[in-house]
């Protein structure tokens, strides 16, 4: 089976200065690699033939250091915005998409195995499927709990709350393409939005294995302290 990724990688990374002041994001290293060269060999690895990669911010640096992808036995080609697109927003200018692709921001370390995310997709025939991740967050605060007449009810300190988030990578059908705007800005949410309007909704999937993205210090720094555990594959 023809598989086909698209990497988004046209951010400007300005979250994870100062790092990204001289390079793009998808190019500052974990461990003794980029992220983005990581990604590449797991979609090898996972059977992945051809991968196009969004670009715009220090697109050239990009595009030299990746070239064709011959070095790596795999097809890699490039879509530039000429203006920011947000993260649906690039596809509209991909011409040859297959029947079904995965999409994945260009910052993200996981051990999640695309080839079986891709099969569940297709064989519940969904439009698009978000793989998700639990994730615990500990409020600051003492969280009030108040009644209709403006009585306490109740009072949790400093609570932990669980709740799913989107990993930033996705398996899709190319018939969302007719909701994204040709050459125009539109992001992962308002894609999520017109689906459940048009009663077509995503599907998620829970990886209960690694994930990290590395869009802050703190979490890059975290990467890079992981990385040999969980990319120990990855030659």
């Amino acid at each position: 089976m023809y598989k086909r990724a698209i990497i988004l990688a046209g951010g400007k990374g300005t979250r994870l200065k100062p790092y990204t002041i001289a390079l793009p994001k998808p190019l500052v290293p974990i461990g003794d690699k980029p992220i983005l060269e990581i990604i590449i060999k797991q979609l090898i690895e996972n059977g992945f033939e051809h991968i196009t990669i969004t670009i715009n911010h220090l697109a050239d640096i990009i595009k030299a250091f990746f070239g064709d992808g011959s070095k790596w036995g795999i097809k890699i080609d490039y879509s530039l915005e000429e203006k920011p697109l947000s993260t649906m927003g690039p596809l509209s200018l991909i011409a040859d998409l297959p029947e079904d692709f995965l999409i994945m921001n260009g910052d993200v370390l996981s051990d999640i195995n695309f080839s079986t995310l891709m099969q569940e997709h297709q064989n519940n025939k969904n439009i698009f499927t978000i793989s998700s991740h639990k994730r615990k967050q500990k409020c600051n605060y003492g969280i009030l709990e108040i009644g209709e007449n403006k009585s306490l009810i109740g009072f949790k300190e400093k609570p932990v709350v669980e709740y799913d988030v989107s990993m930033g990578i996705y398996i899709a059908n190319k018939k969302i393409l007719k909701y994204i705007p040709n050459n125009q800005a539109y992001g992962f949410d308002q894609l999520m939005l017109d689906l459940i309007a048009d009663n077509n909704p995503a599907s998620v999937i829970r990886h209960n294995g690694y994930w990290l993205d590395i869009g802050r210090p703190d979490d890059y720094a975290k990467a890079c302290e992981d990385v040999e555990l969980v990319l120990k594959g990855v030659k």
